[in-house]
């Protein structure tokens, strides 16, 4: 990016404060808070076999500087409808939302301007934008989401919550409970389901829709937090929910494809490699993200994500992080208390455990046990029972995906096994507790 560029990226960060004055009128944008950090030696999110990519970070002063104004951005359009927490209920502004997404902004009566500009930013699909290659990629994923995405959920949501400055928002909002930490657990579960139906990022699909609840959900958060300066420090934590921080969710299976690729030698991704990369990327632009942030190449990914990760600075505390992890192995993901739903929560708990303890504990189980999750022998048996069983439904359906015939048979199944997934989950929120919101007054500007 040019210099030109940069100083247009600031330019829009800055410019937070006067479309959600409510929400940003006192934060200095330049600050350099606590969880970013250029300094070498400092331990980041950036581990493992991909900590040696950080000196080659730390040497390019543009993309630490890119990085560090987007640690700082949260998302201009709905920060500036959520904002309107002021002039109308919370109740309201999810009502026109959903009206706007289901209708039209246009057939809302006496729509705000924030409500048209965030309706209207969504559905300004960008050039790059494939919808028939978005649509082979939700085709492609339909196979691991409905096989093996009730047995990953439990785990791969513990990610969001390993470091406390990334963390830190879920924790003020009542997500320690284990009531409240089963339903985003299937908040979010249910987003991503909901993206791989057919035709569901289309204008009027559920997962348009889906993207828009989930991006006034974050926005309320912000809110929520800012307004607590006892609780939340910007000058140790940011901005609440960073664009950065989006990054992992919705990126984290191209990142692992791009650096599988990178490994091998390869540059260019297959056609179906494309399409679950066009599926990403656009879910992404859907959800908010800057397209600044969604590479299309493989290194443009890797080093994307890796930036990120070597810019957070590494920080866990049990009373924020641990008390998440805990909720959330403890939360009763179950849809009722039938025999097939309690055997499913056996191996899936068991499942998860044992995904925790080799993604983020380097695989020492006393660490993982004395932080509150115990594997045992046991749930190591119940794993790989699962995973047995996960391994021969997905390898018997792409190989249907290859026959004539039974192409059409087994993608009708898997839609009908992620309906199902999306009943089980039941009615998504989308929100933190609606109870913790109250209209809040204009602060005073930044100095």
């Amino acid at each position: 990016m040019t210099q030109a560029g940069q100083d247009h990226l600031w330019t829009k960060v800055e410019a937070q404060r006067e479309r959600a004055p409510a929400m940003y009128g006192n934060v200095d944008f330049r600050i350099i808070p606590e969880r970013f950090t250029a300094t070498a030696g400092d331990p980041t999110a950036l581990s493992g076999e991909y900590e040696s990519e950080r000196d080659a970070l730390l040497a390019d002063a543009e993309r630490l500087d890119f990085i560090r104004a987007y640690t700082m951005t949260g998302d201009a359009a709905a920060d500036a409808y959520a904002s309107l927490m002021r002039d109308y209920s919370f109740r309201t502004l999810v009502d026109m939302l959903a009206l706007a997404c289901d209708q039209g902004v246009e057939n809302v009566p006496d729509a705000p301007p924030e409500l048209v500009d965030l309706i209207r930013e969504m559905e300004r699909t960008p050039d790059w934008v494939d919808m028939k290659l978005v649509e082979k990629g939700a085709r492609i994923d339909r196979n691991s989401a409905a096989n093996f995405g009730p047995f990953i959920i439990r785990g791969a949501f513990i990610a969001t919550f390993m470091n406390k400055y990334a963390a830190l928002p879920m924790a003020i909002t009542g997500t320690l409970t284990t009531q409240t930490a089963a339903r985003r657990v299937k908040d979010t579960a249910t987003f991503f389901t909901t993206s791989l139906l057919p035709g569901a990022l289309e204008r009027f699909g559920p997962g348009f829709k889906a993207a828009a609840m989930v991006r006034l959900m974050h926005s309320m958060v912000r809110a929520n937090v800012l307004r607590r300066p006892g609780e939340w420090d910007v000058s140790v934590y940011g901005i609440p929910i960073p664009q950065v921080d989006q990054m992992p969710a919705g990126l984290i299976a191209i990142f692992l494809l791009s650096y599988k690729m990178i490994a091998e030698g390869r540059e260019q991704f297959t056609d179906s490699e494309r399409a679950k990369v066009e599926l990403a990327r656009y879910r992404c632009f859907l959800l908010g993200l800057p397209e600044d942030l969604l590479a299309d190449t493989p290194q443009g990914i890797v080093d994307l994500m890796n930036a990120r990760s070597g810019t957070l600075l590494s920080g866990y505390d049990d009373e924020t992080c641990g008390e998440l992890l805990r909720a959330t192995m403890a939360a009763d993901l179950r849809p009722n208390n039938s025999l097939r739903a309690r055997t499913h929560e056996t191996f899936e708990r068991a499942f998860a455990k044992l995904f925790f303890v080799k993604s983020f504990m380097g695989n020492d189980k006393e660490k993982a046990a004395s932080i509150g999750v115990d594997l045992k022998a046991g749930d190591i048996a119940l794993a790989a029972i699962a995973g047995i069983f996960i391994y021969a439904r997905m390898r018997l359906y792409a190989l249907a995906a290859h026959i004539p015939g039974l192409r059409e048979i087994a993608d009708r199944r898997l839609v009908a096994k992620l309906r199902a997934q999306l009943a089980d989950y039941g009615h998504a929120e989308f929100t933190t507790d609606a109870r913790q919101y109250r209209p809040s007054a204009k602060p005073a500007a930044a100095d």
